[in-house]
């Protein structure tokens, strides 16, 4: 089935989303505040969630393999998050000063992620990035930055660099070149932004070698989980740590999305140690929230009491009690026991898929690690952003419409996550509503 036919399809069971986005296009520009959600003619509108499921606006019931972009990791309302939130919401929902639950959470992560040793709260995991690259640069003194083709940090000015783009743009593989990913971002900002190769050792070595004196950091997203889930090739990310270390280039881990493949991150499977960690989605239980940390060394520029604090960063909602609470929630329900269940959730959804994409004429493939997956649709390797972006761009929409209308919701791109609520039917349920799609293209 076209994607127009699946559109007729769509459209026919959403009328109530329909009414909504119309509405909506009165007072938002695009009809909603996230890019990411949007798709023509209109997006479907949420109503509630529970456990694994979610149910639009029309009473529809879809299995959710978006989990809000990968950040409800236990799904949907978890009765033990639930309930910390409303005991907590009880004495009130903000403060102009610190709270209990904000020490027992950085208390929970500093144990988790041993590289950790002092962290600061934020409201989204842009916030957390955009932190820790202004600490880089206070720490360093020097003004560059360091980040892959195709890996996305956020949408502050310094890291929507570089993030996609037309080939013919673009450069080089080995030395691909700086272009703004938004309208907006001023030409000095992509002067002072270097950009690497993914996978590729000895050209990101050369490049910072060669510019290693202007350079304050690096920030590596350890699976490239924009690009496609591509996995770092052996000992590539333990060339960029000796390479970061001998030049004093701050390592900088965004773990946003990978701190979910692991009881210790990314950085645990992988055995690396970065210099500094950001962090959001899965630690605030489903509210928003972001934090950067890592070596007390660098940490303490936040710190009045040694010669006045040389950074500043605040914000209103910045580690409030709500939050905090959902997160120290979460954190005591993703036990190693938890994290095993997830693996296993993820290699059974990985595995069906290969096993049915290797049995019909569509050509695909899913990459992953953990509770974490993405469709592709091509045969060939995939090592870097260059060979992972579609080249039938059809192909992904497609899919996310087919499955939408199976019942099933991803992300429109094909990223996917596997939550602590699912069951192996429900993987299963996946698995046969995929094979559908792919019998009717």
């Amino acid at each position: 089935m076209s994607v127009d036919k699946e559109l007729i399809e769509y459209t026919a069971k959403t009328a109530r989303s329909r009414v909504l986005h119309e509405e909506a296009l009165a007072v938002m520009p695009g009809g909603n505040s996230r890019t990411t959600t949007f798709f023509d003619p209109y997006p479907v509108a949420i109503q509630r969630g529970h456990g694994a499921h979610l149910w639009d606006a029309d009473g529809i019931d879809r299995l959710d393999f978006n989990g809000n972009y990968t950040s409800l990791i236990l799904g949907h309302a978890p009765p033990d998050v639930v309930k910390a939130v409303q005991q907590v919401v009880e004495h009130g929902l903000s403060f102009p000063g610190p709270t209990e639950h904000e020490v027992r959470l950085a208390e929970m992560l500093t144990r988790r992620v041993p590289s950790v040793q002092a962290i600061r709260f934020t409201n989204s995991g842009t916030e957390a990035t955009m932190n820790a690259v202004r600490l880089a640069r206070a720490f360093t003194g020097r003004p560059k930055i360091a980040k892959f083709e195709g890996a996305y940090h956020g949408t502050h000015d310094w890291v929507m660099v570089s993030v996609s783009g037309e080939a013919k743009a673009t450069g080089s593989r080995r030395r691909p070149k700086a272009i703004a990913w938004s309208a907006g971002v001023p030409p000095a900002v992509l002067k002072h932004v270097v950009v690497l190769p993914w996978n590729d050792a000895e050209a990101c070595a050369e490049i910072l070698d060669a510019e290693a004196a202007q350079i304050a950091c690096l920030i590596v997203d350890p699976m490239m989980c924009n690009a496609g889930l591509l996995p770092p090739a052996e000992g590539f990310l333990a060339r960029l740590r000796e390479t970061t270390e001998r030049h004093g280039i701050v390592l900088i881990f965004d773990e946003v999305i990978s701190f979910r493949t692991a009881w210790g991150g990314a950085q645990e499977r992988f055995g690396i140690r970065p210099d500094l960690t950001a962090f959001g989605k899965i630690i605030g239980g489903g509210l928003p929230v972001g934090a950067f940390g890592g070596r007390r060394d660098i940490m303490d520029f936040y710190d009045p009491r040694k010669g006045g604090a040389r950074i500043s960063h605040g914000g209103t909602f910045n580690a409030n009690p709500v939050t905090m609470a959902a997160g120290v929630a979460t954190m005591n329900a993703l036990t190693p026991e938890a994290y095993a269940r997830l693996d296993a959730l993820g290699e059974r959804l990985r595995g069906g898929v290969t096993r049915l994409l290797a049995g019909t004429r569509r050509r695909g493939q899913v990459t992953g690690l953990g509770s974490l997956f993405w469709l592709h649709w091509t045969s060939e390797p995939l090592t870097d952003y260059r060979s992972a972006r579609p080249k039938d761009a059809e192909a992904p929409l497609r899919v996310f419409l087919g499955l939408l209308n199976e019942g099933i919701l991803m992300t429109q791109r094909g990223l996917g996550a596997c939550s602590l609520a699912m069951t192996d039917e429900d993987v299963d349920r996946f698995i046969n509503a995929l094979a559908r799609v792919n019998a009717r293209a």
